[in-house]
């Protein structure tokens, strides 16, 4: 997948996550974008340790890998930075 198509995929799972764990976040769109794409990575290197599968096309399944690794990400972010 391109490098496009990873930053696409990001910002959808961004908004995505945003949307699911509302808050207030320091650092708005921009942030929540690029844990979206760092999800994206993340939700990617879970589900194929645990076999789910990966993020490998812009697909459901792997919009919500993606979405769950932003959701984890944006959990931990929120922790650390409260």
């Amino acid at each position: 997948m391109g490098i496009l198509a990873w930053i696409i995929l990001g910002l959808v799972a961004g908004i995505l996550a945003k949307w699911i764990m509302p808050g207030r976040d320091p650092g708005g769109l921009i942030v929540t974008t690029l844990i979206g794409i760092a999800g994206a990575f993340v939700g990617g290197f879970l589900g194929s340790l645990v076999g789910f599968g990966g993020v490998s096309d812009l697909s459901i399944g792997s919009i919500l890998t993606a979405v769950i690794g932003a959701i984890i990400l944006l959990f931990l972010y929120r922790k650390l930075n409260y």
